[in-house]
């Protein structure tokens, strides 16, 4: 279920002291169902990184594709296969004793927070409540997400699409920390919407930086060539 360290944004992680699972499900409406339920509006699956890398395996899309239909058509199983996982997770990560870190929104963007479940004879409101000593974390352009959840950190994800942009000015005043696809490094700027740009591609560890600044990232693969809004730049 749980992809670990195996691309060259979250291995990066190690340096920092952390080993990451990231579940990739297959985004969108790809699969027939609706895991990114904002993104028709942020346009951001013409740029999406589900076909960049390995991704763009058959084999990898084939996977994210039993995936999330084994997330709509058997919860309790796909969520024992995840569980399980974050588990393996952990003893991979003690192993090389490094802090295990779960990103469950790969290439989705799921209200995990409300996605609950039983194991081992036990309900759990949501996967946080079953980890509350594993650190969490993901992008998301879905506004009004529980962000009180302590062991479950958010990054709002930027679009700069029209319809769009009330999401945008509810985040910033909220004080949100806001991911920033550019389609170059050298675009980078010192500020953006008012705010502080500080470098996210030194890792994927974004709950280590502060709330309130600017995450820049730089495009990949087809999202260089983007043009619906998405990433910034000419």
């Amino acid at each position: 279920m749980l992809s670990i360290d195996d691309n060259a944004k979250t291995v990066k992680g190690q340096q920092y002291g952390y080993m990451t699972g990231v579940l990739y499900l297959s985004p969108y409406t790809k699969s027939g169902h609706n895991v990114c339920a904002l993104a028709a509006k942020a346009r951001c699956h013409y740029g999406c990184l589900d076909e960049a890398g390995r991704g763009a395996l058959q084999s990898t899309q084939d996977s994210r594709l039993r995936k999330t239909a084994l997330f709509f058509s058997d919860r309790d199983q796909f969520m024992d296969l995840l569980v399980r996982d974050i588990f393996r997770l952990q003893r991979m990560a003690e192993a090389r004793g490094l802090i295990p870190v779960c990103r469950p929104n790969g290439t989705s963007d799921i209200k995990w927070e409300n996605v609950d479940f039983s194991f081992g004879g036990h309900h759990y409101t949501n996967i946080f409540e079953m980890f509350p000593f594993l650190r969490f974390y993901d992008y998301t352009k879905t506004p009004g997400r529980d962000r009180s959840i302590h062991n479950y950190d958010l990054t709002f994800s930027y679009s700069g699409a029209p319809e769009f942009q009330p999401y945008v000015r509810e985040a910033k005043e909220r004080g949100d920390r806001i991911a920033v696809v550019f389609r170059n490094r050298n675009e980078i700027p010192d500020t953006f919407l008012g705010m502080e740009c500080i470098d996210g591609d030194d890792s994927d560890l974004r709950f280590l930086e502060p709330q309130g600044v600017v995450v820049a990232l730089y495009a990949k693969g087809k999202a260089r060539l983007d043009t619906s809004g998405f990433v910034v730049g000419v």
